[in-house]
């Protein structure tokens, strides 16, 4: 039996696999860095970040053995199909940092090396503008207030005007008996007006619930009095 295995790797030079390797390596590196740089929440990932780099990479190199071959495109994407991903994305900027990596690696192998530098300093650079001007944030910070009241009195009026007084709104999300009935327990979304203290209003309500325990949560802290 004759084997005859060809050799493919004409199509492109030495120079053209080191060039987009290390050109998508350097790009990828700098969106991870930037990640890392503009990421506000506890959630952060160092395998996400390394993975960033890696999969900007591994698209460099699958461009590389695709080429302009659509027959190969299309084994590709069928052998790729069966992989699946259980991990959830915390974040939706993180799935646009996953797109601009694989953008990246695509450029990178298709030899389009100005446009994936361009691409990637651009792409970076508004990021990093939205970041520092915090654009697109929406100034409105809600609190959660729980009361406690004992059961079989009506205590709704005297709550309802210390939150008159303390916040610009308010609405009721539930109410519920607790310690066997003893006491009902209320929930509600307050905005605090301009100035006013979650502290200033939980003595307003203890006055008006027989210094019963009132709670304020807010995004930051928690007065619990």
């Amino acid at each position: 039996m004759n084997f005859d295995l060809q050799e493919l790797s004409g199509t492109f030079s030495v120079a053209d696999v080191v060039a987009a390797m290390a050109l998508s390596f350097v790009l990828s590196t700098l969106i991870g860095y930037v990640y890392r740089y503009t990421h506000r929440n506890v959630s952060y990932s160092q395998s996400y970040v390394q993975t960033l780099v890696i999969v900007g990479m591994i698209v460099a190199l699958i461009m590389l053995v695709v080429g302009s071959n659509l027959a190969r495109a299309f084994s590709l994407v069928g052998a790729l199909s069966v992989v699946r991903f259980r991990n959830a994305v915390k974040e939706t900027r993180d799935v646009g940092f996953i797109f601009l990596a694989m953008a990246i690696g695509m450029a990178c192998g298709a030899r389009f090396y100005t446009l994936a530098a361009v691409g990637a300093v651009v792409v970076c650079v508004v990021i990093l503008v939205m970041f520092k001007f915090n654009w697109f944030a929406l100034n409105v910070q809600r609190q959660v207030v729980k009361v406690q009241v004992p059961a079989g009195e009506d205590y709704t009026a005297g709550i309802r005007d210390a939150l008159i007084k303390y916040t610009s709104e308010f609405e009721l999300v539930s109410t519920e008996t607790v310690r066997g009935g003893a006491l009902t327990e209320a929930f509600y979304t307050v905005r605090l007006k301009k100035g006013a203290e979650p502290g200033d209003l939980v003595s307003a309500l203890q006055e008006r619930t027989s210094g019963q325990r009132v709670t304020v949560l807010t995004g930051y802290d928690t007065t619990d009095l």
